[in-house]
């Protein structure tokens, strides 16, 4: 055993967090735990970890839910893609491998919306398999200590620290030294400020014998975020809200959300040619800003109320709610937040 991953299981035995709600070897709460905690910051995942089990206790409840109801538990938490992806691998699970998740990294990353690391983090917490993880706080931990420059997102850098990591695994005590690795990550070796003096491998670390804590691990070059602008019809007709469920695929698949428009001005038009809709448009609300990844969205809310009624398709995609039933949906947060504050 290396002696870097001796000391992280020492230290984790006693400095670690072990009071996390997914510290089980349940493959399925395991696995659940990862899917939320990708992009998402333990704080925020907790809550919303408790109340998916309290809908979905196991990988068979889920794999039979409806799209709709697993977007609705999921609304709030952002990237919903991963939402998607995990109802796809639960129903994987039970067709594929019979209601059983597979023991091995290479059978587990073939679940939709696993990756590499998750996969191993899985098998490592559920199964004790012998193998190396990669999450981002691993990358800063490992690009620190060895003192690896470049940007971990290159495939040169990241092949570099796949061989690190899988170098430093110990030959046993795989779970409690997973864990050592995304505790230091989220506690110590934090982006800011990490604190050196209570890390168990201070001693032999690149990073902190140079004075290069900021500067590694090497930040991904900044790109300027594109603006982008939309209009969302808030239209009303008799107490209800019309929503239009999006495309499975893109920004906020799936989901409910508001009817777009390009433009205020062309907001009437689009009721009329894609609803039958004769729509009396109120003022626009003040606009807001809603960042994701990798744009920035300008919204300008419109409320209008129907005047009269062609032909409203009857379509699965298009509902009239009320603002009870619509806070009940799959909805992104930004339209969730201008539903509930509607006066209902």
């Amino acid at each position: 055993m290396s002696d870097f991953s001796r000391r992280l299981i020492a230290w984790q035995a006693i400095h670690g967090r072990h009071n996390l709600p997914w510290q089980v070897s349940d493959p399925y709460r395991v696995w659940l735990s990862e899917i939320m905690l990708q992009q998402t910051q333990v704080t925020t995942v907790i809550p919303y970890y408790q109340q998916f089990l309290g809908h979905f206790p196991d990988v068979a409840s889920l794999a039979a839910a409806s799209p709709d109801d697993v977007l609705a538990r999921w609304s709030g938490l952002g990237y919903y893609s991963r939402a998607r992806n995990l109802h796809k691998a639960a129903k994987m699970v039970m067709e594929r491998f019979n209601g059983q998740f597979p023991r091995t990294p290479t059978l587990l990353a073939e679940l939709p919306g696993v990756g590499p690391s998750t996969a191993a983090a899985i098998a490592a917490f559920s199964f004790g398999e012998q193998a190396a993880i990669l999450d981002g706080n691993v990358k800063r931990v490992l690009a620190r200590w060895a003192g690896i420059n470049g940007y971990p997102g290159t495939k040169v850098i990241e092949r570099e620290l796949w061989q690190l990591a899988t170098n430093l695994l110990p030959d046993h005590g795989i779970e409690r030294y997973t864990q050592s690795l995304m505790d230091l990550g989220a506690t110590i070796c934090t982006p800011k400020k990490p604190a050196c003096m209570a890390c168990p491998v201070q001693a032999d670390c690149i990073a902190r014998q140079q004075g290069r804590q900021a500067e590694l691990p090497t930040p991904k070059p900044r790109k300027v975020s594109p603006e982008r602008q939309t209009v969302l019809m808030m239209v009303e007709k008799s107490g209800k809200i019309l929503l239009e469920r999006r495309p499975p695929s893109g920004i906020w698949g799936g989901l409910w959300s508001l009817p777009e428009a390009s433009s205020t001005l062309e907001a009437s038009q689009a009721c009329q040619q894609r609803f039958g809709l004769n729509v009396e448009f109120d003022n626009a609300e003040e606009d807001f800003v809603h960042v994701f990844t990798h744009f920035r969205l300008t919204i300008t809310p419109l409320p209008g109320s129907v005047i009269s009624q062609t032909a409203l398709a009857h379509e699965d995609h298009l509902g009239w709610f009320s603002q009870a039933e619509a806070l009940q949906l799959g909805l992104p947060t930004p339209i969730r937040k201008l539903i509930a504050s509607r006066r209902g």
